[in-house]
């Protein structure tokens, strides 16, 4: 379906430019004149085609373009290929645009309005898509010459260069550029000493927002490199020899054919190392950090990538608008730490001192194609670019992959706020528009539309920089379900064009996976296919597997504390453990043998054919089982789960069991409970993802939304000597709903867990990557036709044991390795006949855990301890 859309809009685009040829646009005759039109309150109207407008209202419309007005004809309903292009208008009448093309393109540069019994505004992005979308060169390009500087603005009436010699200061030079009336590029050219110099465009655009034409001052879409604090474009070639860290040019990452092989650690740069003490600013929290190997968490990344883990996922790093580059101030140290554990002061200091701070997730990209200056030594001039790549091969170094979180769903605003760019450029086109013309932002802000060409074509080449300019080794997408599967595809084709040899990373081999969550104005595909969980099934591309992960934790976070204590799950106590809000009677004992099954189709990567016995006594295939009106299994192929208990969002793993867990659960048995859900994550079917610190107990002191919370509440201890419980109360705004039960809980010292604790739980997240990764494959199945048939599980049905899981895997018969995950507080006998060949895995025969070094098998099966899972293999 998406294929036909793409291929009437390809035509429709050509047959307007055979049409037109060369010709620059005229000024058309009017048919009627009157006074320019104000600006009106909605846009309603949809120009789709340069001869056609959907709309539906009272009376017979006309076109009103500037200050002459023409009459339209009916033209029918949006049906068949139309439709298929703008399924959310389906229906709606079209009226048909008299005029030549040429004289359409010079309507648009005008303030538009349709005019039936009332006036509204007309939403101008498709038509702009069939009349100008192209795949002309964008941005500032080395020329033989010198430079040239292209940017797409085809509703602008002049646009304007001013150049720079400097990142700050100094006056303009004013240099007018030219346009290509069929593509909408304007376009200027300069000598080879334009090199490292900066630029913004002077953009002359009516504005409908505003109902003015407007002379607006932007950076560049396509910029490469920055000022500090974003406020110019500087002219450069990332080839540049003196861009690149020594060695840059030899540097490859061959990475695993299977994705399945990979397994990802999430992490913020400035989390990595802003909590070091006494550590050079260049350093602390920057790109630098990955780049020194005898900072603690370079130690702790190389014992993890030493036990299998294969690649860091960075939140954003491409440039954001929501930390200052020049002067951030962080809030006293010495001064919070002096406040009480339950206290409400931490919160205040750390919100007051927020917006001029350097921390920020970064989830508010400003530019999609450079890097965020406020990680770089200095964010004037290329340290940003050189200190990134130099982050790239540090993390190498360490034995890892580079994978990059993407955020092209919104911009931080739109219109004419101080941080929108190109909404400034091209009014009404880049933004996603709901049906009365304003801005959607139900992604939390300023909605794109990567429906239309351009903004599509944007994504795919920022995805392009970041691989073949600085050899990442694979891409995160935010609310990937508010793209287009088609967005996605094309992303990942033209990545397929790098080659080891060529460009240092291997296209084909890239990990491409997100948020696959349906929700806002394109949900269930109403504007098109969506690269949502169940459309991404059959590509390969991964989606988060928020069933596996309900199921460990016992549900996603609720803002209501009470609410929260009450969702116990699998690795959190239900049933086995129940804490002062639960219970376990009959209804506690359905709902967890009902989640055992969940965690069950994680285990076997939640492929949609998969079948078991599940708890209400049927044989059922995953893909007819539910979850919350959906299909429990929604893949076709195991590299299209991500799974995971934990990430940046909501509580850290710890916080989420702090909530759910009994108060009285001792330290130990806090972090076997912990030790018990990574377990989950690591040796399920698919790939693991793994928040940064999760291996750690990370804490956060209860804060469920800790994007501008600062490194006071954010900050990990990677020597592990320090586990930061009770911080203050999380700020007011997420968390204050929480504050009478947080209270208690924050100044209880049975949280705080002590060094022993924190190395044990590290010892094990390394000694379940050892198992997934040492274990002959077992747990790294690439095809769902060999897990359904290597793959089993006993302990199924209305009569299982609550609380315990076990897993087989190789033929029917012929078992090679059974899995126990024992989440009781007892330990559990499991039968099994052929016990006698089997051994607890040799890994787990030489853990620090002297408690799991009595699980072994007996002759009637295995014997598990207590909150343990435990790996018995046969001999070969």
């Amino acid at each position: 379906m998406n294929a036909a859309r793409q291929l009437i809009s390809g035509i429709i685009a050509a047959t307007i430019l055979s049409l037109t040829g060369a010709c620059a646009p005229t000024e058309p005759p009017p048919a009627s004149t009157a006074a320019a039109p104000t600006k009106v309150a909605h846009a309603r109207a949809h120009w789709l085609t340069p001869h056609l407008i959907a709309w539906e209202g009272e009376g017979m419309p006309n076109l009103r373009a500037g200050a002459s007005t023409f009459p339209l004809a009916a033209a029918g309903s949006v049906a068949g290929e139309l439709a298929l292009n703008f399924p959310h208008l389906a229906g709606m009448p079209l009226w048909r645009v008299e005029a030549p093309p040429e004289n359409v393109r010079a309507f648009l540069k005008q303030p538009l309005t349709l005019m039936g019994e009332e006036a509204t505004g007309i939403q101008i992005g498709p038509v702009l898509d069939a009349l100008y979308a192209n795949d002309l060169p964008l941005g500032a390009r080395r020329s033989d010459t010198g430079w040239d500087i292209s940017v797409w603005a085809p509703t602008a009436r002049s646009l304007t260069l001013l150049l720079f010699d400097s990142s700050m200061g100094g006056n303009a030079t004013r240099l007018p550029m030219s346009e290509n009336a069929q593509t909408g590029v304007w376009s200027i050219s300069g000598p080879a000493d334009w090199n490292r110099k900066y630029y913004v465009y002077e953009v002359e655009v009516y504005v409908p927002s505003t109902g003015q034409v407007e002379r607006n001052i932007v950076t560049d879409p396509y910029s490469l490199n920055l000022a500090p604090d974003s406020k110019r474009t500087q002219i450069i070639d990332l080839d540049d020899a003196d861009l690149k860290p020594a060695g840059w040019d030899a540097f490859a990452r061959d990475l695993p054919q299977h994705p399945e092989d990979r397994s990802i650690y999430e992490l913020h740069v400035r989390d990595f190392s802003s909590a070091v003490p006494g550590l050079n600013p260049a350093k602390a929290g920057k790109y630098l950090a990955f780049a020194d190997p005898d900072l603690p968490g370079s130690r702790h990344l190389t014992a993890l990538a030493q036990a299998g883990l294969t690649d860091v996922h960075l939140l954003p790093t491409n440039d954001c608008a929501s930390i200052p580059e020049v002067g951030a101030v962080e809030p006293d140290q010495d001064a919070l730490a002096a406040m009480a554990p339950d206290s409400e002061q931490q919160q205040a200091l750390v919100k007051e001192a927020s917006a001029g701070d350097g921390f920020n997730w970064c989830y508010d990209p400003l530019h999609y194609l450079a890097p965020e200056g406020s990680y770089a030594s200095t964010p004037d001039g290329t340290a940003r670019i050189i200190e990134f790549r130099q982050m790239v091969m540090g993390l190498s170094d360490m034995g890892l992959g580079t994978v990059l979180d993407v955020v092209f769903n919104h911009t931080p605003a739109h219109g004419q706020g101080d941080k929108s760019v190109l909404d400034k450029i091209v009014p009404g086109y880049y933004q996603r528009l709901d049906a009365d013309g304003n801005v959607a932002n139900s992604t939390c802000c300023s909605n794109t539309a990567s429906e239309r060409r351009m903004m599509e074509r944007l994504l795919v080449e920022g995805l392009m920089v970041w691989a073949r300019d600085y050899k990442v080794s694979g891409f995160r997408f935010d609310l990937m379900g508010h793209h287009s599967k088609d967005n996605i595809l094309k992303g990942r084709e033209a990545l397929r064009t790098l080659t080891l040899e060529q460009h240092g990373v291997d296209g084909r081999d890239l990990l491409i996976y997100g948020e696959g969550w349906n929700f806002g104005e394109v949900a269930d595909n109403a504007r098109f296919i969506q690269a949502t969980q169940r459309e991404m099934a059959g590509t390969g591309i991964g989606t988060f597997n928020d069933r596996i992960r309900d199921a460990i934790r016992g549900g996603a976070y609720n803002s209501k504390a009470e609410e929260a204590v009450r969702r116990q799950g699998f690795a959190s106590g239900l049933f086995t453990a129940p804490n002062r809000m639960t219970s376990s009677d009959d209804a506690a004992r359905a709902e967890a043998l009902r989640l055992a099954d969940h965690v069950r189709a994680g285990l076997a990567g939640s492929l949609a054919d998969f079948a078991f016995e599940n708890a209400d006594g049927v044989v059922r295939r995953l893909g007819d089982m539910d979850y919350n009106g959906q299909p429990l299994g929604y893949v076709s192929d195991p590299q299209e789960t991500i799974n995971y208990a934990a990430a940046h969002d909501n509580p850290t793993l710890f916080d989420s069991n702090v909530w759910k867990l009994p108060l009285d659960t001792s330290k130990d048995d806090r972090v076997r409970w912990q030790n018990l859900a990574n377990s989950l994550v690591v040796l399920a079917q698919g790939i693991p993802f793994i928040h940064a610190g999760q291996d750690l107990l990370r804490t956060k002191s209860l804060d469920h939304n800790s994007y501008d919370s600062g490194d006071w509440f954010n900050r990990i201890d990677f020597s592990g000597q320090h586990h930061w419980w009770g911080r203050g109360l999380a700020h007011r705004a997420d968390n204050e709903v929480d504050w009478p039960i947080a209270r208690t809980l924050l100044s209880d010292d049975r949280m705080a867990m002590e060094p022993q604790h924190i190395a044990r739980a590290a010892a094990h997240m390394r000694e379940m990557l050892k198992i997934r990764t040492q274990t002959r494959n077992w747990f790294t199945i690439s095809d769902a036709e060999s897990i359904n048939t290597l793959l089993r599980f006993g302990n199924t049905g209305p009569d299982q044991v609550p609380g315990l899981i076990v897993m087989l895997l190789g033929a029917e018969g012929d078992e090679r390795v059974v899995v126990v995950f024992n989440a009781t507080r007892a330990a559990q006998q499991v039968d099994y006949t052929s016990s006698q060949a089997f051994a607890l895995h040799e890994i787990q025969q030489n853990s620090d855990d002297p408690i799991v070094r009595t699980a072994q098998p007996n002759a009637a099966g295995f014997k598990v301890p207590a909150l343990t899972t435990a790996v018995f293999v046969k001999a070969d």
